[in-house]
């Protein structure tokens, strides 16, 4: 059989796997017409929950209702948002109980007054900088706006990650996940170049982790730790932020020491990608572009709890090489998912991919669509009903 090290089973804290193949947060903007999560997305899910997935982590689901460059993402900030999850949660588990864990998102100074769901709040955002390069799609090329001020009390930002996951608990996810990478709220606190606060909030290390360890200790209110990981890309200039060196190695140390010391499931750490850090001046954003899995990765697993999910553009060949090198516990495979639902059936019988969707440059049918939600979402075909045809 292929890819044997990836075929076996894996305890993530309390929740067992059956393999080693995972699917990655996807936004796909398709919870129309509203935030809610809505059949399509059921039957988006489900569909990938019979493809054989390991562990099901959700889209970012918005945990409040600031700005956001998506109108159409599955949000979780109130008790509706949670019944319509619940939903699919169910149908997932239904399918040889497959596990699904809820991914926590506040996307923060990356987010856009205008849109819907924003109602003219201001963006949020440790320091009143905006992000460079950025343009939104959806808003006729709108640049990205600077934050107004400082947000003046962290805890109530703190305070929606608590609720988030109350209302993850509620849906009936297994677990949840707090999105502290690409550039988003998180990744601002912790940021030097984002984070310009003079107070508990920022300064030193212990300053601008302050935000990312309160979040965490939010969550693990509801969740234990065993059912809660994080997700961290140490490198990568993607929404405008990214350290020197030094700084980045400390920063990620503490954060990583943090987590493995509260005995979290797991960490998901995304390798450096060129594709995603942007080009200011001629010159890639990102200062920093370590190998992660060599400098952060014995700090994760070696004498810890905590289980190292690896993700960045893997093929199945060499994550089931780095699985076999005892170097990461699982994949996360992103891309492949969306065109093959069956991705992980497909993997270990050695049968072969749907064509390759590559970067879809004009996010045609990735984040939108022209007519019907359904193309590039549900009516990618997997393996069985092709041979029927």
């Amino acid at each position: 059989m292929p890819f044997d090290a990836l075929n076996t089973p894996l305890s993530l804290g309390d929740v067992q796997l059956g393999h080693r193949v995972l699917m990655a947060s996807l936004t796909r903007n398709r919870s129309v017409p509203a935030d809610f999560a809505n059949d399509l997305n059921n039957e988006y899910y489900t569909q990938r929950a019979k493809g054989g997935v390991g562990l099901i982590l959700s889209e970012g689901t918005l945990i409040s209702a600031q700005g956001s460059e998506w109108p159409n993402v599955a949000s979780l900030y109130t008790e509706k948002h949670a019944a319509a999850w619940k939903k699919v949660v169910d149908s997932v588990h239904a399918q040889d109980s497959t596990p699904i864990f809820a991914q926590l998102w506040h996307v923060g100074r990356v987010a856009h007054p205008d849109m819907p769901l924003g109602g003219g709040r201001p963006v949020a955002a440790p320091s009143p900088i905006a992000a460079r390069g950025g343009k939104f799609r959806l808003l006729n090329d709108s640049p990205y706006v600077a934050p107004v001020e400082a947000h003046p009390d962290p805890w109530k930002l703190v305070d929606e990650y608590r609720q988030a996951a109350k209302l993850a608990k509620a849906a009936g996810f297994d677990g949840a996940e707090i999105h502290a990478g690409n550039g988003y709220l998180q990744v601002q606190f912790l940021d030097v170049n984002s984070n310009h606060r003079v107070d508990d909030w920022g300064g030193d290390v212990h300053g601008r982790t302050k935000f990312f360890k309160e979040s965490l200790k939010a969550v693990l209110e509801t969740f234990p730790a065993s059912r809660v990981g994080i997700k961290i890309n140490p490198c990568g200039g993607y929404n405008d932020v990214g350290m020197n060196e030094k700084d980045t190695i400390e920063t990620y140390t503490e954060v990583v020491k943090f987590a493995t010391d509260l005995g979290l499931a797991y960490i998901q750490m995304t390798r450096y990608l060129g594709f995603m850090d942007p080009e200011f001046d001629g010159k890639k954003r990102c200062e920093t572009q370590l190998d992660v899995l060599a400098t952060f990765g014995d700090l994760i697993r070696k004498g810890t709890k905590t289980k190292l999910l690896y993700n960045g553009d893997l093929s199945a060949a060499e994550a089931d090489k780095l699985v076999q090198e005892d170097k990461i516990d699982a994949a996360v495979f992103g891309r492949p998912w969306i065109n093959n639902p069956d991705f992980a059936k497909r993997v270990f019988k050695g049968l072969p991919l749907n064509e390759d969707i590559g970067m879809v440059a004009d996010f045609k049918t990735w984040y939108a669509y022209e007519n019907d939600p359904r193309e590039g979402y549900t009516d990618y075909p997997a393996y069985e009903e092709i041979k029927k045809n």
